[in-house]
């Protein structure tokens, strides 16, 4: 999304010739393979662990960092060892993505016009806001000091960063389409009218 913003924003004549459908079928391969071969790497792990401290997470879905909580051996350092590997894939790619934000507001601060500014941030902001919650949530989860143990602060983080996110991103860009929130209008005005 960072580079398909970057090329709208800073090359907008050369859109659809660097943006044609081999290149985003290049970068989905791209994401989808390292997600697979990422997952499967930590299950291989995950699943040649022993667990010794019972088989019950205190989560809605089985978290890396709470199944090593259930080990008891030392081999859990690999996996430990696959998470820093993991940790250096996503922070490679929020340093593509704030580089690519650092040229795009680059470009739109030299935007003479208000409005063009105003369409190219309303275009990369819900895009910016959604990668910082999901960043940001998921750095604390993982990296958050043992002392700020709580099994309900988890729970949320753990919401925040794997069910937010994906559930924004539809309805922020839906919102855009004016059909859609003028439909939107009409329902809420519908219910404030029956309310009365």
């Amino acid at each position: 999304m960072a580079y398909d913003r970057f090329v709208a924003v800073c090359r907008p004549l050369h859109y659809w010739t660097i943006m044609d459908s081999r290149a985003c079928v290049r970068m989905a391969a791209a994401a989808w393979a390292s997600g697979f071969i990422n997952a499967l790497l930590h299950t291989r792990n995950v699943f040649s662990i022993p667990l010794c401290k019972g088989n019950t997470v205190d989560q809605f879905f089985c978290e890396i960092p709470q199944i090593l909580k259930l080990s008891c051996s030392e081999s859990y350092l690999r996996e430990v060892g696959l998470i820093v590997v993991t940790a250096s894939l996503i922070f490679g790619c929020f340093i593509f993505i704030v580089l690519s934000y650092v040229q795009i507001f680059t470009a739109v601060l030299r935007i003479p016009s208000e409005q063009g500014r105003h369409k190219a941030l309303s275009m990369c902001l819900p895009h910016l806001a959604v990668v910082s919650l999901y960043i940001s949530t998921g750095i604390f989860a993982y990296l958050k000091p043992s002392s700020v143990f709580s099994p309900s602060l988890d729970l949320v983080l753990a919401v925040l960063y794997s069910v937010v996110p994906p559930m924004l991103n539809p309805v922020i860009y839906s919102m855009r389409n004016k059909e859609l929130r003028d439909a939107l209008n009409k329902l809420i005005q519908l219910v404030l009218v029956q309310k009365k």
